[in-house]
């Protein structure tokens, strides 16, 4: 049979694809964490003895889990620390990988007064001071900001046209009420993330009062800003729930064999 234009008469050759390695870029990490007294309110467990467990200490047990779990992926992050309180301050300047240094400015932030309103100008302008250090050392910077007031939108004041690092947020809220408004806030830090992000920055919250689901966010974050898909196709972590449930609604073969237990 003769061979028709444009095709072989062997077999079709396989195209592949290849995609070119590129190294990713370590981290440098700037921590703000919210010192409003409603960082004061307790979560739903009780730390050893029965002493009431507040947000301000689930997120700094949470913290120094992300910290280590991220040292293990790669021990040239960096990390440092700062306090939301009208607006940032400096807890830890000097970004370090020195996990000492890290758990000690962690464990030496508190909450001194109500705040009022909150302005994370100050926090964006110091970002981006950093990022522009940081972008020389072939790094890339992400400030993760960890929220906790139910009725006070945060507020900022910067250009659209830059944005130099990357913002991650996780707010920890009362449930709506007459003194609160949780969605306006939550709806005012996507206007905030979306406006400064260089790559994908994610957002969660929790109004649960639970450790397990700031963990669970927490972990979320440990991915790499410069390998995330866009927030809305994300699907981890899986439900067990729903698996389970899944699991039980499939058909039975009578002929399969069951494993017992027991």
């Amino acid at each position: 049979m003769e061979g028709v234009e444009g095709q072989g008469s062997g077999p079709p050759a396989v195209s592949r694809y290849t995609l070119q390695p590129t190294r990713l870029a370590s981290e440098d990490i700037l921590f703000c964490v919210d010192v409003d007294n409603e960082s004061l309110v307790e979560m739903k467990v009780a730390a050893a003895g029965g002493r009431p467990y507040t947000r301000l200490d689930s997120i700094k047990q949470a913290i120094l889990l992300f910290v280590n779990a991220k040292l293990t992926i790669n021990p040239d992050h960096r990390f440092a620390f700062a306090t939301l309180g009208k607006s940032a301050s400096w807890v830890l300047k000097e970004f370090t990988s020195d996990i000492d240094s890290v758990v000690s400015a962690c464990r030496g932030i508190a909450v001194d007064s109500p705040c009022g309103h909150a302005d994370l100008t100050q926090l964006f302008r110091v970002a981006a001071h950093e990022a522009k250090k940081t972008r020389a050392q072939n790094r890339i910077l992400r400030v993760v900001l960890l929220y906790c007031r139910s009725s006070i939108p945060p507020q900022h004041q910067w250009p659209a046209t830059q944005k130099l690092f990357t913002l991650d947020v996780v707010y920890l809220h009362d449930k709506p009420g007459p003194d609160n408004c949780p969605q306006k806030v939550y709806d005012a830090l996507v206007e905030a993330l979306e406006h400064v992000s260089e790559y994908e920055g994610y957002i969660f919250e929790s109004g649960q009062g639970l450790t397990r689901v700031l963990f669970r966010h927490m972990c979320t974050l440990l991915s790499h800003p410069q390998q995330r898909c866009v927030q809305d196709d994300l699907d981890i972590p899986k439900s067990l729930t729903k698996k389970s449930a899944t699991s039980d609604s499939a058909p039975t073969d009578e002929n399969a064999v069951v494993v017992s237990s027991q």
